[in-house]
């Protein structure tokens, strides 16, 4: 076996949030206009990996994959014992904005999975102008929750693995098998309450029920993007979500389930790069 040197790097910015230290961490590669790209709950920028490794792609765009305050290499605040884990809509884009700003990227291309998907439409609706266009992939305007997510932060339970067999669920059964376990791994080893935390955001925030007109498309287009086997954010979801913004497009991907650049990458790979072609 011959070593292969990988040409993703790694880097570290502290930023303001809300007048809040954050020490973020984010991989990046390659040149050109920039398309940030945002994990789903309870997971770290791992899931992009195939993509920062595509030379055909970095080729001709910047890949930036951020690690959220509490997830993968991006520790909590200073304190964090002391406080309960709850993600909020208001802090997540005050982080992304944050996060943009520190690095100077000037309306860079927004790509966000599952709950990173969800803040895709909130930052359309609130702060499009910071944007230059919107890949929202597994993302609808809410999904009530389906299940206590209490059950992932218990003393008696390991709430990594528990998150792990929950999103089992949710990938699709043609999905390879390395990168099916890869894609649990990354939720095995979630920090205690950070998954429970996003859930927390992701499933009870209702703030886009009734908001969608507002979305501006002209400004930055918004493409959505979804798996057939996704039963968090179905393809239902998904549709009822895009036919409430004025011009928005959605494609719905075959046997694919609610990670897919991460599940399954090389079949994401083509719609992805149609996902890219349509932010102009």
């Amino acid at each position: 076996m011959t070593a292969t040197l990988e040409a993703i790097t790694g880097r570290y910015v502290t930023l303001d949030v809300a007048g809040v230290p954050q020490r973020m961490y984010f991989e990046e590669a390659g040149s050109g206009p920039v398309v940030l790209l945002f994990h789903t709950a309870g997971a770290d920028n791992r899931q992009w990996r195939h993509i920062l490794n595509d030379a055909e792609l970095t080729n001709r765009f910047r890949f930036i994959a951020p690690d959220m305050p509490w997830h993968g290499k991006s520790l909590p605040p200073d304190g964090w014992h002391t406080e309960e884990y709850l993600l909020s809509t208001d802090a997540y884009m005050a982080t992304v904005l944050s996060f943009c700003n520190a690095l100077g990227l000037d309306r860079p291309i927004y790509a966000g999975c599952s709950m990173g998907g969800r803040i895709a439409l909130q930052l359309a609706l609130h702060h499009a102008e910071h944007f230059s266009g919107f890949i929202a992939i597994e993302a609808s305007d809410f999904q009530p929750a389906w299940y206590d997510i209490d059950w992932f932060h218990r003393p008696d339970a390991p709430g990594g693995e528990m998150g792990a067999a929950l999103v089992s669920a949710n990938i699709a059964p043609q999905a390879p098998e390395v990168e099916r376990w890869n894609t649990q791994w990354m939720f095995m080893q979630s920090g205690p309450g950070v998954f429970r935390g996003d859930l927390s955001f992701y499933t009870q925030d209702d703030s886009l029920v009734g908001q969608l007109d507002r979305i501006d498309t002209s400004a930055a287009p918004v493409h959505i993007m979804v798996g057939t086997y996704d039963l968090t954010c179905t393809p239902e979801d998904a549709q009822r979500t895009a036919d409430g913004i004025p011009g928005a497009t959605l494609d719905i991907m075959p046997e694919i389930g609610h990670f897919p650049m991460s599940e399954h990458p090389t079949r994401f790979r083509p719609h992805f790069v149609e996902a890219l072609a349509r932010m102009g």
